[in-house]
């Protein structure tokens, strides 16, 4: 009987290990590397979505809904609040009465299930809207990005840039918004990072390249 030298056993044990780690390397190589961007398409967005006309004003209001209905048209609150505004498509069934499209409040790039948030239904509606806010609530919450309970959660809506609307102003928009038709239409609830949404949603933002030094 002929030993087989030690040698060639480990020399046939190292070329199956080559062998079995050429086929892992291969197969690594042959799935390519995730790209968050594969998971968006680029839309063409609505820049401009009329106002709802309101509906019949008393005489002594009808100079501050018209106001209101300019203001709310010159800040473009339809944008973000008109169903599929977002994308290009509004419905003009559902102007101001919140969006099925969320906006994305952390970045995609870095969180592959961002949080995001849902424009809520601001048409008069008193399930759905904001029928059973007061006055102030919805005066404080264009001014100061709060909720109906005073809790922070507006959080892409750019109220920074209305934190100084004057009262005549801010209050003219309450009594246009108050005057226009309600209309049933209840969002999704925001998601928070982390989780996956399921309903569509955009991303947008500013970004600051790094390394460069502004002298």
């Amino acid at each position: 009987m002929v030993l087989a030298p030690r040698c060639e056993i480990g020399d046939m044990k190292n070329a199956k290990l080559l062998f079995a780690t050429t086929l892992l390397l291969a197969a690594c190589a042959s799935d390519p590397a995730y790209d968050p961007l594969d998971d968006y398409e680029e839309v063409s967005t609505t820049g401009f979505v009329d106002a709802p006309t309101p509906l019949v004003v008393a005489p002594e209001n009808r100079e501050s809904a018209t106001r209101g209905e300019y203001l709310v048209e010159l800040l473009g609150c339809g944008t973000c609040h008109t169903d599929g505004a977002l994308v290009g498509e509004p419905n003009r069934a559902r102007l101001l009465a919140g969006s099925r499209i969320g906006i994305a409040f952390t970045s995609p790039l870095a969180n592959r299930y961002p949080g995001v948030v849902y424009p809520p239904n601001i048409t008069p509606d008193n399930e759905t809207g904001i029928g059973r806010w007061s006055d102030r609530q919805v005066a404080e919450a264009l001014r100061a990005g709060v909720g109906r309970h005073g809790d922070r959660r507006i959080l892409v809506m750019p109220w920074q840039g209305y934190a100084q609307i004057s009262d005549d102003d801010a209050y003219a928009i309450v009594g246009y918004l108050r005057s226009i038709k309600p209309v049933v239409h209840r969002v999704p609830d925001d998601v928070p990072a982390g989780t996956m949404a399921g309903s569509p949603y955009v991303h947008f933002g500013v970004y600051r390249s790094r390394g460069l030094n502004i002298e």
